[in-house]
């Protein structure tokens, strides 16, 4: 194939949509101006906020005034869950979440922790799922907060949000539910109608638009405290400026996403599928990490290539041209374990034998046939030198 880039990594980013780029041009050349009242261009982008509020909103089937815009899926995050334990605290100071969590989320339980919060950390089976048994046994009468991730960002696992609702609903008081959907949001169907969620957070890079632009939902009537302070210019959650053309960009991308999302699900399905597939028939000693099927994001493919390094495989790909992650992405700058691969059993060395392969709207089988040729190559120099491959195989 012509020697071009073939990026991977989706689960971090994407490449922005041709047509996402062209939505935001007009308000980078001239409609660079700030909401406001009685005036044209104020009242322009009034309107033009609206409308991008309605195309977020219908993609969760809510409504536009449960969508409130952030510079991204953390600050969502954020927003979300300190918001939430600040208004609510005097009901109880009981946090649920599971060691799988995305960090996010994981940090804010640690924060509140030393501000003298108690966190029950639930724990997963062998496929990142969490235990449901668990949860329930976990709710107490102090409770208020259960979070959770929609679909793990290193093995992809779906959790199973409308089981976990029910539980939480069955209690005998309010249990406020938080989800970080940023690696769900286009992948999976999320129906705020159907789901009985107080707060979720998205984000616009993970499906073709800008960086630096995400969404906080927030159901209609649930209440929380101010995180961020200031003046209101775009809404009274994310005081301040935001970026305008990123906005029309994120409504861009989710109108592409969703115009047809069970196609474009089952595209990013069919697709790494055949990743998989093909690096079973072309390379032994190789291991799926988390679920098969339906029980996993589309676009997720995490394998572990048994008595070599991670970190090997992904720089000499890079010399090819091929951007993947390693197994120890997102858990360390340095050299440690994933703790998700460590918590679904997987021990120090199949940890950083993974690769995790995340596919996008761009990606093509004639890449993934490359990818793959490339990978047998380097597996089979790597294990030529390992002395952990002579001694097993």
């Amino acid at each position: 194939m012509d020697k071009k880039h073939i990026y991977l990594d989706n689960c971090i980013t994407t490449q922005p949509a041709p047509e996402v780029i062209e939505a935001m041009l007009p308000y980078l050349r001239e409609k660079f101006w700030f909401p406001g009242s009685f005036i044209s261009t104020g009242e322009a982008i009034n309107a033009d906020l609206e409308r991008y509020k309605e195309i977020v909103a219908g993609s969760l089937n809510a409504k536009p005034s449960e969508i409130h815009f952030t510079n991204g899926g953390t600050l969502a995050n954020n927003i979300a869950i300190k918001g939430l334990l600040e208004q609510h605290s005097g009901k109880g100071k009981h946090i649920i979440c599971s060691i799988v969590d995305y960090p996010d989320i994981l940090t804010n339980a640690a924060f509140f922790e030393e501000a003298g919060f108690e966190v029950t950390y639930l724990s997963p089976d062998q496929e990142a799922f969490i235990d449901l048994d668990e949860l329930k046994e976990a709710i107490r009468p102090d409770t208020i907060l259960f979070m959770t991730t929609a679909v793990n960002h290193v093995v992809g696992t779906i959790q199973p949000l409308k089981k976990i609702e029910q539980i939480l609903r069955a209690a005998d008081h309010h249990i406020f539910f938080h989800v970080d959907a940023c690696q769900g949001y286009g992948k999976i169907p999320l129906d705020m109608k159907e789901l009985d969620i107080d707060t979720m957070s998205i984000s616009a890079h993970k499906i073709h638009g800008p960086q630096g632009i995400g969404a906080l939902y927030l159901r209609q009537g649930t209440k929380i405290g101010q995180y961020v302070h200031g003046i209101a210019r775009f809404d009274d959650l994310q005081t301040g400026g935001l970026n305008f053309a990123s906005i029309a960009g994120f409504a861009k991308a989710v109108e592409l996403q969703f115009s047809d999302l069970k196609g474009n699900i089952s595209r990013l399905r069919d697709l790494s599928n055949y990743l998989l597939e093909s690096i079973q028939q072309k390379i032994p000693y190789v291991e799926l990490n988390g679920p098969l099927g339906e029980g996993r994001a589309p676009h997720n493919m995490n394998v572990t290539f048994d008595y070599i390094e991670g970190e090997a495989i992904t720089m000499m790909m890079d010399m090819h041209g091929i951007t993947v992650a390693t197994g120890s992405a997102c858990a360390s700058e340095g050299l440690k374990a994933n703790y998700v691969l460590m918590a679904i059993g997987k021990t120090f060395v199949q940890s950083h034998g993974s690769m995790k392969f995340t596919v996008g709207r761009y990606n093509t089988r004639e890449e993934i046939d490359y990818t793959v040729d490339v990978i047998a190559e380097i597996v089979k120099e790597l294990r030529s030198r390992s002395p952990l491959f002579h001694e097993n195989k």
